[in-house]
């Protein structure tokens, strides 16, 4: 049996009866099948937003990714270090951007895929489950754009002796925003991870509450690690965040385990 068909079969029987006359099970090729056409969906929306972040790449590049590094006192010296540096920097720019404006048509197509797996009640609310995923999403790419980004890159720019100049890379400078603020984005989707870790039984919030302490010391290394400064008040701003996502998967996780307690009680 392939591991799709034992992913479906999983959250299936959660639902005992209730899937009886549903639809069929689907085979390994239907699965195949599927996959295809959410795959060619999603890069064909992904093609159409490059198109337009293509036209509007100038803007892109100048106010969106270089304007941070303008704005720190005193303000960074980008270069660029080869003969197709800007072209390289341009085409990551306008690709990343597309992605992140069609992260929802993207996720929503994941879903879509994943929706026989399903039970019939959840399938319902797909549309909801693609708000929160891409919010959840979007939040972690606006904490990381707007809050650690100008902190890191002031952090940078103050930093070392008066002897050396700080001249950073272009293709150095849009790789490290491009790891930030996707980086960010993912972490911000553990609430979903974890309700559906949680619906499939591999997760429970026991689990989560026994390794709390745990995750808060891995959670504060992450921050001291991705913190420039050492000082107390910045690590908080970036492991706060952190720490009240760890704690509201935990909330997420009971509410998905008592679905799946209730979906397997025999009906009266």
């Amino acid at each position: 049996m392939s591991f799709l068909e034992q992913l479906s079969r999983a959250v299936a029987d959660d639902d005992g009866l209730e899937h009886e006359g549903d639809e069929h099970e689907m085979s390994f090729l239907d699965h195949l099948e599927e996959l295809r056409w959410r795959v060619v969906k999603a890069a064909l929306g992904l093609l159409v937003a490059i198109i337009v972040c293509t036209v509007f790449s100038d803007w892109l590049v100048n106010v969106v990714v270089l304007r941070p590094s303008q704005t720190t006192t005193p303000p960074l010296n980008l270069i660029n270090t080869v003969p197709y540096g800007q072209i390289t920097f341009y085409m990551m720019t306008v690709v990343v951007a597309a992605l992140i404006i069609t992260s929802p048509w993207i996720l929503y197509q994941v879903w879509k895929f994943i929706q026989p797996g399903l039970l019939p009640k959840e399938r319902r609310y797909i549309s909801g489950i693609v708000f929160f995923t891409t919010f959840c999403f979007l939040a972690g790419v606006a904490f990381a754009y707007f809050l650690m980004l100008p902190y890191m890159l002031q952090f940078f720019a103050t930093f070392g002796t008066t002897g050396i100049q700080n001249l950073i890379s272009v293709s150095e400078y849009i790789s490290f925003v491009i790891q930030l603020v996707l980086l960010s984005g993912l972490i911000f989707e553990l609430p979903m991870i974890s309700y559906f870790l949680a619906r499939l039984g591999i997760l429970t919030p026991a689990f989560m509450r026994h390794y709390r302490r745990h995750s808060i010391i891995v959670i504060l290394f992450i921050a001291a690690v991705v913190t420039p400064t050492t000082d107390p008040f910045t690590m908080s701003i970036f492991s706060i965040p952190m720490l009240l996502l760890y704690e509201v998967s935990i909330l997420v996780a009971v509410i998905a385990q008592r679905r799946r307690t209730a979906a397997k009680a025999p009906i009266d």
